[in-house]
């Protein structure tokens, strides 16, 4: 239950509306109580509502109905600058700096204080902020030489800088190792220490029970419960936020007739730039197995990926295919991308831009799913009844959220993209599948559904290879880790033994570390 209004809560949201459009309704009469200094984790499906939400305390979006309450006073925050004044910043999951520019010339960008830039005194106040909370940064290194995890470092001292005490992080470890996850962590215990308030959006429930003091559902857009952390569990906290109770095991079986389907011998790439992104990389993937591949963001997994799928071309080394019938072997690096697909090696790639590869937006869902065939060129007339009956079982099997199978998919929610664009690989009875973050955003319950059919890909003998971001479900999901540091093979792990921090230490090479293969 929400308490009164009062000055004992640093934010208070009381019967909160926003719909976009005449259907859709973003969030209903919601209610939530932040308290000074504590974490507060916010969690629900994909369209929940959770990050609409975010964005009105933020002064992005403005209510239709309801108040808002900052310090015990009714505040109101129509844009990011109003936020502001009520010291309230919030860190996006895409990061919004200036890639020429210093860390400290991207905090202080835009403040408009009526004074000159002055900036050696900010620098001075980008490292006192730093010390103070236990940020590692150099206040004078350019954005493009940045790692993820120091970029997102920028972005949290830029709402600091500008004395921000209640803090909205979205999604905020989705691409840190689990190294920089604990040292983020460690930071924001720190912040609450210091009596700062923190959001965070994140659909990683291990992670809400490690750094959270109570954790708020959202479901369909109403408020279901804010309970301890203390007092929870991932199950009970999964059931809150998808109506029902969900299995959160993913069902590893172990691999059958595990033959080689796909070698691949030192192969290396460089792309258009220059820089070579992929150095003397082999390694073989099995029938019947998932081969995961786990790296930082930039390690090279793309262009692995697209390499294989004849998207780019190699300057050295061999991509070998075993045929499953007949066990005829050929070089992949000879074929064009269109005869690796006939030949059953199949890639979905799950990009931040779901709609700018592999879907167009305009065309309903049954539509592309015929994509794939229009090229074969048979007839004049196009024969609209296989993709449609396609469509239909990807919806009903994904539980893809539409009005029906002619609805354009621009008009679906990114989550509900990305089932689409998931199944219409896996319908195609591929003998190599290559996913590349086929969860990414999606809430637990999706992502459980896309692990299954993975699983079940791997059963009926399909090699599958694995991108993801989250290690924890590498670890759990795959037989085998390949890890990638800086475009090169830091070490091939067996999944059922492997430890997280050892996966993360290669994905950062530290000190040298390697498996052996």
């Amino acid at each position: 239950m929400s308490e009164s209004i009062n000055k004992n809560y640093a934010l208070q949201l009381r019967n909160i509306t926003k719909s976009f459009g005449t259907k859709v309704i973003a969030n209903k009469n919601v209610d939530l109580d932040v308290r000074y200094g504590e974490v507060l984790a916010i969690l629900g499906e994909n369209g929940s509502g959770k990050t609409t939400l975010m964005n009105m305390i933020a002064g992005i979006y403005h209510p239709d109905s309801g108040e808002i309450y900052v310090n015990g006073e009714k505040a109101s925050i129509n844009s990011p600058k109003d936020a502001f004044r009520y010291k309230i910043g919030m860190v996006h999951q895409h990061f919004k700096l200036v890639d020429l520019f210093t860390a400290t010339e991207n905090i202080i960008l835009g403040i408009n204080d009526g004074k000159k830039y002055n900036i050696a005194k900010a620098t001075e106040e980008v490292k006192k902020i730093s010390q103070k909370y236990g940020f590692v940064l150099d206040p004078n290194k350019k954005i493009y030489e940045m790692s993820v995890s120091e970029k997102q470092t920028v972005e949290i001292i830029k709402v600091l800088y500008r004395g921000a005490d209640i803090l909205i992080l979205d999604e905020p470890t989705a691409v840190l190792t689990p190294q920089e996850t604990e040292k983020l962590f460690d930071v924001i215990r720190n912040m609450r220490k210091d009596g700062k308030s923190i959001l965070i959006i994140t659909h990683k429930l291990h992670e809400v029970l490690a750094i959270s003091d109570r954790v708020t559902v959202l479901r369909k857009g109403e408020h279901i419960a804010t309970v301890n952390t203390t007092e929870t569990t991932e199950n009970e906290l999964t059931e809150m936020m998808v109506g029902k109770r969900i299995s959160l095991n993913i069902g590893r079986s172990e691999p059958k007739n595990a033959t080689e389907r796909l070698v691949v011998s030192g192969i290396n790439l460089t792309n258009p730039d220059g820089v070579k992104v992929l150095k003397d990389i082999s390694f073989t993937a099995k029938a019947g197995e998932i081969l995961g591949i786990a790296g930082i963001a930039g390690s090279g997994q793309r262009e692995l990926l697209e390499a294989i799928a004849g998207l780019r071309p190699l300057d050295s080394g061999s991509i070998t295919y075993i045929n499953p019938s007949d066990s005829q072997i050929t070089e992949l690096r000879s074929k064009t991308p269109l005869q690796i697909r006939e030949l059953g090696v199949r890639l979905s790639f799950v990009p931040e831009d779901r709609l700018g590869m592999g879907l167009v937006g305009n065309m309903d869902i049954i539509d592309n799913m015929m994509l794939r065939s229009y090229k074969k060129g048979k007839s004049v007339f196009v024969d609209r009844q296989p993709p449609k009956q396609l469509a239909e079982e990807i919806i009903e099997s994904l539980e893809v959220v539409t009005p029906s199978a002619q609805t354009p998919v621009r008009r679906l929610s990114g989550g509900n993209v990305q089932k689409v664009l998931v199944g219409r690989e896996i319908a195609s009875a591929p003998s190599v599948l290559m996913v590349a973050y086929p969860v990414r955003g999606l809430d637990i319950n999706s992502s459980y559904t896309i692990y299954n059919l993975l699983n079940k890909q791997k059963e009926n003998g399909v090699a599958v290879i694995y991108v993801g971001e989250d290690l924890d479900v590498l670890l759990e999901l795959c037989d085998r880790i390949l890890v990638l540091c800086a475009g090169t093979v830091s070490g091939i792990l067996d999944g059922r033994t492997a430890e997280k921090e050892e996966v993360g230490l290669l994905m950062t090479k530290v000190n040298g570390v390697k498996a052996n293969e």
